[in-house]
């Protein structure tokens, strides 16, 4: 991490701030005063502020209601990302724990820990998302049944490892899956003859998404959401 960063972030100043200080002299790295604004720190080399230690931060952990046209990475050039949703100061901390598709709404998780991240995503874990899906056609008995057993995606020899699926009228089903193959959502109901109109995740393990958030709006999780994947 920068110099800039890791003061800002440690010491809740904003990034102009802390060059304004590492210029003034005030800040040394290992006992080495007027270090540069853009130095690389390890993670193990001390910082000081007026010869006071500076700690880093601990890890960060936020879900994110993510609206449409809204895409999950880093950085895209033609679209804006779930990152440019946060205040600038958390931007360069955390990157997203999985993905949505860009038409595609609800929850997201980002984090700066990378070990949970792994946790959430990894198909070890078989962690369970939990969609509402809109369907362009009535969903009928026999199709709810293929998506509990598994179905065969186009182009894949392997069927889907089975859903939990609940009716919420006769085109509207919530829909728990529990791997992250490419659009696999669509890919499902595409199987079964039909096509999704809309898509919302709702759920990811044990963290539901706060209803108090509205699309574009973020919060810390609770130690215990946190604990929970």
């Amino acid at each position: 991490m920068r110099l800039d960063y890791f003061l800002a972030h440690s010491a809740g100043l904003t990034r102009k701030e802390a060059k304004q200080l590492i210029s003034r002299g005030a800040v040394t790295v290992e006992g080495e005063a007027k270090p540069k604004a853009n130095l690389q720190l390890r993670p193990d080399q001390a910082v000081t502020v007026h010869g006071e230690r500076v700690q880093p931060p601990g890890h960060r952990y936020l879900m994110l209601h993510k609206p449409v046209d809204v895409v999950c990475s880093t950085e895209d050039p033609g679209h804006r990302t779930v990152l440019d949703l946060l205040p600038p100061e958390l931007r360069a901390q955390v990157h997203p724990a999985g993905r949505l598709d860009r038409d595609t709404t609800g929850l997201v998780l980002l984090t700066s820990d990378g070990q949970w991240s792994h946790r959430l995503t990894s198909p070890n874990h078989a962690c369970g998302k939990r969609y509402r899906v809109q369907c362009a056609d009535p969903v009928s008995d026999e199709d709810m049944q293929a998506l509990r057993e598994g179905v065969l995606l186009r182009g894949e020899d392997k069927p889907t490892l089975p859903a939990q699926v609940e009716r919420l009228d006769e085109a509207c089903l919530l829909l728990t899956i529990r791997e992250g193959r490419y659009h696999q959502v669509k890919r499902m109901l595409a199987a079964c003859g039909n096509k999704v109109l809309g898509l919302h995740r709702e759920q990811i393990g044990e963290i539901q998404l706060d209803a108090a958030l509205a699309p574009g709006e973020y919060r810390a999780l609770t130690e215990d959401e946190v604990e929970s994947i």
